[in-house]
């Protein structure tokens, strides 16, 4: 983005900033305090854009670098030194490369000798698999009465269970009414219940404490979510590589019935000429 739009798109937002006067000169009217702190850092951001910087979070390549050396890192590793920046750009066209500046902040600049192209997928691809890697805990919450049904109690506690089995924490909260508040022993003894019905996958990261009308419990998992992630993903592998094996056999076996069919009617035609000459 060049300097009048950067300046013009800047001042937009900050409205109390003052407009420039000409390149390289601002001025900021208004009282001490921070609305002058607001325009200083207009001022700066601009001003930065004016000597050559950057506000893009790509590093600078190339023509892009305006400093008179720079420590040059070759395309293996190596240390070539501190050399002037047209020396830099040669040896990058010299190995057909990019010089690419890695850390703007050091005096002088790092550069080095890379692919920019392939640097940048590869650094794509390399954060698309921390995402998928990475793990966000969930808390599920499950809802009960203290007088549940069984078979009501029985569908909730397979939820929880497989909100366990999924490495997601469950918080579960007994809800009261009318009367049922001054019996809060029976929603305690029913958390007492779920919790040794699947203590086998969580444990109680929470005791149960009374919030109001409500009773809350926290569950934990003993796996954890990474764990439980990469479980399921084989499963699923194995699943799919089940399906295909059957499907496989499936279409080896058709060409075989077909064989088995039609062997009993070349042999009848075989046997008829036989019967022929007896006759």
């Amino acid at each position: 983005m060049c300097a009048p739009r950067l300046t013009a798109a800047v001042f937009r937002y900050f409205p109390g900033a003052p407009p420039v006067s000409r390149p390289g000169r601002f001025s900021c009217a208004g009282s001490v305090g921070l609305r002058n702190r607001r325009c200083a850092s207009v001022r700066q951001a601009v001003a930065w854009c004016y000597l050559g910087g950057s506000i893009s979070a790509e590093p600078r390549i190339n023509d892009r670098i305006r400093v008179p050396e720079v420590r040059l890192v070759g395309p293996s590793g190596e240390q070539v030194g501190i050399v002037p920046l047209a020396k830099a750009l040669e040896l990058a066209q010299e190995y057909d490369l990019d010089l690419v500046e890695v850390a703007a902040n050091a005096r002088p600049p790092v550069c080095k000798l890379m692919d920019y192209g392939k640097f940048k997928y590869e650094s794509a691809m390399k954060a698309r698999e921390a995402r998928k890697n990475q793990a966000h805990t969930v808390i599920k919450e499950m809802k009960l009465r203290p007088k549940i049904d069984p078979h009501d109690y029985d569908t909730k506690k397979g939820h929880v269970v497989r909100f366990l089995k999924q490495g997601d924490k469950v918080k579960i909260t007994i809800m009261f009414r009318g009367r049922e508040q001054s019996r809060p022993e029976l929603g305690f003894r029913l958390l007492q219940r779920l919790a040794s019905d699947v203590e086998e996958l969580g444990f109680i990261e929470s005791n149960p404490k009374q919030d109001g009308r409500n009773m809350i419990m926290v569950l934990g998992p003993h796996k954890k979510k990474t764990e439980a992630m990469a479980e399921a993903r084989e499963a699923q592998a194995a699943r799919k590589a089940e399906r295909q094996g059957v499907t496989s056999e499936e279409t080896s076996e058709a060409p075989a019935d077909e064989t088995e069919v039609e062997a009993p009617v070349a042999e009848a035609e075989v046997e008829a000429p036989a019967e022929n000459p007896e006759a």
